[in-house]
């Protein structure tokens, strides 16, 4: 069932003003929206029948229909609460309130991420991964550390990848994509311009381009046939880019899990030959 509450919050920054006031009160009051028709819901926030059918179709359903029922299913399921937990970090926190908020705001961003996940586009990729001549990785900065994982990865079950930690070569990398290889393009913001380069020319090479990026319309989510939306409860220091870079490297490990589970035998077999054994401390 796809998560209403997580996509409403996520939408709002970019919603138009017509979808405001519709976001706004089933934001604040989700308990009431559910027990209102269509007519009902569009009378409340001053809007139209047909825009609240437009915005149920932007945040990925099919109408006001589904959209109703995944509210209904996730109120029942359960009840959003306010906690300390999801406060910021504060200058006057000891040591056990790190833990506890850092260890929350990475749980919060996992669970909402999962909301996020699209069955369907996810087997599309996959259909992508499966097929590809190689996986070509792309990321700057916290997201190169997602991309370089997933390169460790998928590497340990010869599929074969291009990645690299130099900037310029990975622009080398998309220069030299064909339609038979994927994109995957990683980048919480979706704006950063030198990943943002390398997707637009791997793009003009018709290479498919999956993104693993934040739920909000950006120049990458623009670009990209596919994209792995992940959510953030960011800390206010953004720069350490701690429960994103959790979310991307979960979705990355769902990739990764679901591309073994469909190649069992031969995945396993290469998991099993690339495994390297420590050597005892008396080795020669």
């Amino acid at each position: 069932m796809k998560n209403v509450l997580v996509r409403l919050e996520e939408y709002l920054p970019r919603a138009s003003g017509a979808e405001r006031g519709a976001l706004r009160y089933l934001l604040e009051s989700p308990d009431s929206a559910v027990n209102c028709s269509i007519k009902q819901l569009a009378e409340c926030t001053f809007t139209s029948a047909s825009t609240i059918i437009r915005l149920c179709r932007k945040l990925g359903f099919d109408g006001y229909k589904e959209f109703h029922k995944a509210l209904l299913c996730e109120l029942a399921v359960k009840k959003e609460t306010e906690s300390e937990h999801k406060r910021e970090i504060q200058r006057e926190d000891g040591l056990d309130a790190i833990i506890q908020k850092v260890t929350y705001k990475n749980m919060l961003s996992l669970d909402n991420s999962r909301k996020l996940a699209d069955r369907e586009v996810l087997q599309k990729c996959l259909e992508l991964l499966n097929s590809a001549q190689s996986i070509v990785l792309f990321g700057i900065g916290a997201s190169l550390l997602v991309a370089r994982d997933a390169y460790y990865k998928f590497i340990r079950v010869r599929k074969k990848c291009c990645f690299s930690d130099d900037w310029h070569l990975q622009l080398i990398h998309a220069q030299n994509t064909t339609p038979e290889d994927v994109a995957i393009v990683i980048s919480y913001s979706g704006m950063t311009q030198e990943t943002l380069r390398c997707a637009q020319t791997a793009k003009a090479n018709r290479t498919p381009i999956i993104a693993i990026t934040r739920f909000e319309t950006s120049p990458l989510a623009k670009l990209a046939d596919y994209n792995l939306y992940v959510a953030s409860t960011e800390l206010f220091f953004r720069s350490g880019a701690m429960s994103s870079r959790i979310s991307q490297l979960n979705m990355i490990d769902i990739l990764y899990a679901a591309y073994v589970n469909q190649n069992y035998e031969e995945c396993i077999r290469r998991i099993s030959v690339t495994h390297v054994e420590k050597e005892g401390k008396d080795s020669k």
